[in-house]
Parts: C-alpha cells; structure tokens; sequence
C-alpha cells in the first residue's frame, strides 16, 4: 500500500540520489547497520531510540534504490542483497523487541513468521513468473507499524508495543493469505 506513494516520495528521494556518488550498496550496507542497531536499542529497552533507527533505517532502504536507479546502477546484485538484508533487519529488530520484554516470546515469533512468510511467499510467485507485491500488510506498513508502536510506546507504555506487534500479525498472515489467493488466481486462471 505504501508501495503507491513511491511516485512522489520520488519527488523528494531523486534530487537526494541524484547527487550522492556513492555505491548504493554501500547504503544498503548502512540501513541494515541501523537496523542491528534498534535491535540492539530495543533490546536494551529503549523504545524511542529503537523507533528512531527504524525510521532512519527505513529512510536508507528508500534511498539505496533511488541512487541505484538515478546513478544508473541497478544491479540484480543490488536488489538480491537489499531483500535479503531486508529480511536479516526484520529479524534483528523483531528479536530485539522480544528480547527487550515489550512483547511475549509467542508474539515476537508469530510476528518473525508472518513477516518472513510475506516476504517468501512473493519470492515463490515471482519465481513461478506472478508478480505478487499486492497486500495490506508489505515490509514498509510493517516497519512503519513498529515504529509508530516504539514512539507511543515510549509515551503511554509497553503495552502499546503489544499491540502493535498483533498488528503485524494480523496484518502479515492477512497479506499472506491476499498473496496465495492472487498467486492461486493468477496461476490457475492465468
């Protein structure tokens, strides 16, 4: 869903990417440095921080992409580390607010699961030849979720985290089940 606002996030990101020279790999690289660290920093029960380095984290998995593509420096490379890193910063940061005790050990794996199973099962359809970045619940409504629970977290309580990790559960195995659906249709019905 926060896939569609990428044409005018464009606006602001491509006179950024347009003048930065470096390798975007070399972003992607830092995004998922950030990410360790608001595992780290929720793990140390630091929410507000924890928030701040996924937005900042967020921001570099925005921009690694657009200097790629204004510096003309896609690769397959590029895209096959931004996602899997992208899987490895999910986890860091689930594991991190687990581990902190904003959340029960049962949430923080279903929302592991849910998130990573997203992510897979794109993977499959795409690798059958569907394109499947369709559902309400993507990486970037995931993480935006998180952050918005670490910041009103730090505010009014942990609990508020809790919620928002069932969100993501809710929400991820939601857009689970919308990607089997549209796979299944696309594949059978084709």
């Amino acid at each position: 869903m926060l896939n569609n606002l990428r044409p005018y996030l464009g606006r602001i990101t491509d006179p950024i990417a347009s003048r930065i020279r470096i390798n975007p790999n070399y972003v992607t690289l830092a995004g998922f440095v950030i990410a360790l660290a608001a595992g780290y920093a929720f793990a140390m029960k630091n929410l507000f921080l924890g928030g701040l380095l996924i937005a900042l984290s967020g921001f570099m998995d925005i921009i690694d992409g657009a200097i790629a593509r204004k510096n003309s420096k896609t690769t397959k490379f590029g895209g096959f580390l931004d996602s899997t890193l992208d899987r490895f910063s999910d986890a860091f940061i689930l594991i991190g607010i687990t581990y902190g005790g904003f959340i029960n050990w049962l949430n923080g794996m279903l929302a592991l699961h849910a998130s990573l199973s997203v992510s897979y099962v794109r993977a499959r359809a795409e690798g059958e030849g569907v394109p499947c970045s369709i559902g309400v619940a993507e990486r970037a409504e995931r993480l935006l979720i998180l952050m918005l629970g670490a910041f009103l977290g730090s505010v009014f309580g942990d609990f508020v985290m809790e919620i928002a990790i069932i969100l993501v559960i809710i929400l991820g195995y939601f857009t689970v089940i919308q990607r089997i659906y549209y796979s299944w249709k696309m594949m059978s019905h084709g």
